[in-house]
């Protein structure tokens, strides 16, 4: 009797369930959507057909068809289908489940597929209970659940499962449900006279939202309480519909994915300047039911991660929001609340802030972060260590900026903070890439100033440090002589640019702004030129990065053949890009520059170099009133200085005259405009300038072992060691020459 009375109420609960319920597909063939992971030949309806399910968790939004799909796999497998509620059950629940399955094993070797509803819902311990039988195969596990598994459910459980995500469904595939239901006489209203017009049919797929439990209930209210008209049939029109399913059901749970997911399109809107669709997520959490004070803070840090100094008024504009709802509340507070949405979206970005992260490795990657010394408190040990002593007060000079170093001697030359081009912070980009520039190129253009032969030497780590600490002082001066170089250019937007045996950036900075449409090529003589300019080029945009071509400069006629037919440039400019070829070669060169030129093309070249050696300086230095008596007394120190510095004068000669240029160009039929000019600096002169010159191997030793015997260079030696600490003059001479075609 008990199971005719079982019966017979199963058959009342079935008239009595949901629509929804009573339409539920009962097999694949009558399953509506997912065809992603349902569709023939699938995975998972090639294993439910094959009855080889293993451990699943489904998971996704709700009325998409995760139970149903359970079901399925229940009436169409052959092993024994239980199931549990995990809002409903506790470990005891399981427990019982567990030990009935282990006996359907052990008894009749009976599979167990166990479905749990909401497995989210379990905690830890539950979870924990679970996993032993799912590891040991007592019990294969089919969860569902509307949450992320990975954040949501025990790690090892999702590891041994399969994960299948269900997805909204389409309204292609609502409609089907609509019309099934409308249709079905058994399950749904076939067998009722209800008429659904177009307009409330559009209505309800709109608003359901990919939810078919949604759909149905909407459908199902709109049929029960509507009466019939005069003619017995019940009529569903749009207002009716609407009435229905007045509003859309927002699928947002604070701690869950769909709380994630919205603020990480809002803000991922906001970063893409899209002001409608930040309107829209954010209409979505406040509709919701989100607190406006967490949207604040995510707004405050998207001011800082995707703004930044693009607009600095980004975090205050969201300040200033935030502290206005707090005084005026909800609803008025949502004006401030959208205020500051608009405004991030609207602000240009920039993400050069993340500078202080790479920074943040250097300080974490470097072992030897020593402050520079000229850094360091003058007021404690200045006099007995020399801290401070050195330090240039950036006030004191143009700009309030002078070229030193202020990173530790380690990361000389490195790069944390990048700013863009839009904005505040584009303002100083060109600033800011100038004075970086020029204390790059101080070192590298150092060959440029001293010739070769002086400014060649032994590697070694001291030197290196030299010429660091000497690039800082070199970084304004050489700047200034930058602008002194292109002074008067008249670009235009298209202008192409040939710069010439470069050995940094630095000549490159004017034509890159000026000439956006053109384009830089820039020839490179030595592998370690190579490296640097990549080095730097990695500063610049990608699209506006010049073209680094390598060349052998004793090689004439190579560059032709690595142009691309028919280019030509309006520019040809270099400092001193022929220094060290022989006569023949240079002349080969401009010949073949001559053919790259364009009609309206422009030379601009820059000629530099010392006028004085070592040995000249030092004779100059000890000529000066003040200078040390010893060294004055010492006749034999002066008489070999001054017969050096004679020879000096042609080892200094390394690179075409002015007068021999410009003939050459004349040659080609070039007018030529020159000017000249001198200018005057010191060089401090100390251990690591002298070994540079004295060591072994050195070119200048070289160079005195041909004047002078070994007695005679030890005397000079002595001579620049007594001067130790001291100051050399120096003084360069600078050819500019301007060349226009006649």
């Amino acid at each position: 009797m008990s199971d005719l009375f079982s019966h017979q109420g199963e058959i009342h609960r079935r008239a009595l369930a949901p629509l929804a319920d009573r339409l539920r597909p009962r097999s694949l063939e009558e399953f509506v959507g997912q065809a992603e992971i349902l569709g023939p030949g699938r995975l998972l309806r090639r294993a439910i057909r094959a009855d080889r399910v293993g451990n699943l968790i489904l998971h996704g939004p709700p009325g998409v068809g995760k139970t149903t799909l359970a079901r399925i796999i229940a009436s169409s497998t052959r092993a024994h289908f239980t199931s549990l509620n995990a809002v409903l059950a506790g470990v005891k629940d399981l427990r019982v489940e567990v030990e009935a399955a282990r006996q359907r094993l052990e008894r009749h070797g009976l599979r167990t597929l166990l479905f749990i509803d909401e497995v989210h819902r379990f905690n830890v311990a539950q979870q924990d209970a679970l996993l032993p039988w799912v590891e040991n195969g007592t019990v294969t596990l089919i969860g569902a659940t509307t949450e992320n598994p990975y954040f949501e459910v025990n790690k090892a459980l999702v590891s041994r499962s399969r994960l299948f995500r269900l997805q909204p469904l389409e309204p292609r595939d609502l409609r089907v449900l609509l019309e099934r239901a409308l249709a079905d006489g058994e399950r749904g209203y076939g067998g009722r006279p209800v008429e659904l017009t177009p307009e409330a049919a559009d209505h309800l797929l709109d608003v359901a939202g990919g939810d078919a439990r949604s759909l149905l209930n909407a459908l199902e209210l709109a049929v029960e309480s509507s009466a019939a008209d005069a003619s017995g049939v019940i009529r569903i029109d749009l207002e009716i519909a609407e009435q229905s399913i007045q509003q859309r059901a927002v699928l947002y749970d604070k701690q869950g994915d769909a709380h994630f997911d919205t603020i990480s399109a809002f803000i991922k809107s906001l970063r893409g300047s899209d002001p409608d669709a930040a309107l829209f997520w954010l209409a979505r959490m406040v509709e919701a039911g989100e607190n406006p004070r967490f949207i604040f803070r995510r707004m405050l840090i998207s001011a800082g991660e995707d703004i930044g100094l693009a607009d600095p008024q980004a975090m205050v504009v969201v300040e200033a929001c935030a502290a206005a709802f707090e005084r005026v509340g909800l609803p008025e507070g949502l004006y401030p609340l959208a205020q500051a949405a608009l405004y991030l979206a609207g602000a240009e970005k920039s993400n050069s802030l993340l500078g202080f992260f790479d920074a943040l490795k250097s300080v974490r990657a470097t072992n030897r972060q020593e402050v520079p010394s000229h850094l360091r408190d003058a007021n404690r040990d200045g006099a007995a260590f020399g801290d401070g002593v050195g330090y240039r007060y950036p006030h004191a000079y143009a700009e309030h900026w002078v070229a030193q170093t202020y990173l530790p001697a380690a990361l000389q030359g490195e790069v944390f903070w990048l700013p863009g081009r839009l904005g505040w912070e584009g303002g100083l980009q060109g600033r800011l890439q100038r004075r970086r520039a020029a204390l790059l190129a101080a070192a590298a253009e150092s060959a440029a100033d001293s010739g070769p032969l002086l400014s060649s030497g032994p590697d070694d780590a001291e030197l290196e440090r030299w010429l660091q600490r000497q690039a800082a002082a070199e970084g304004e001066r050489l700047d200034q002589l930058r602008q002194r170089f292109w002074q008067g250019a008249n670009w235009r937007r298209q202008d192409r640019t040939l710069i010439l045996a470069a050995r940094s950036l630095l000549w490159a900075l004017d034509p890159l702004e000026n000439c956006p449409e053109g384009g830089v090529l820039i020839t490179v003589d030595t592998a370690a030129d190579q490296e640097r300019l990549q080095a730097q080029c990695q500063l610049l945009d990608s699209l506006r990065s010049p073209r680094l071509q390598p060349l052998d400069p004793t090689r004439p006629g190579n560059l032709s053949k690595a142009m691309e037919p028919g280019e030509r440039f309006e520019w040809l400019v270099g400092r001193s890009p022929f220094q060290g070829l022989a006569p023949e070669l240079w002349q080969r060169w401009l010949k073949e520059l001559d053919q790259l030129a364009s009609p309206r093309a422009q030379w601009r070249l820059l000629l530099s170099g010392p006028l004085l050696g070592p040995a000249g300086a030092l004779a100059e230095l000890l000529a000066r009133p003040g200078a040390s008596e010893t060294a004055l007394a010492d006749k034999t120190l002066l008489e070999l200085l001054q017969r050096v510095s004679f020879e000096e004068d042609t080892w200094l000669t390394a690179q075409p005259t002015p007068t021999e240029l410009t003939g050459a160009l004349e040659a080609m039929n070039w007018q030529v405009e020159q000017e000249s000019w001198q200018e005057s600096l010191t060089l401090d002169l100390n251990e690591s300038a002298y070994q540079r010159w004295f060591s072994p191997g050195a070119a200048y030793r070289n160079r005195l072992e041909t004047v002078l015997n070994p007695v005679e260079i030890a005397t000079v030696e002595a001579g620049f060691r007594g001067q130790l600490r001291g100051q050399l003059p120096q003084r360069l001479l600078h050819h500019r020459l301007i060349a226009h075609r006649r």
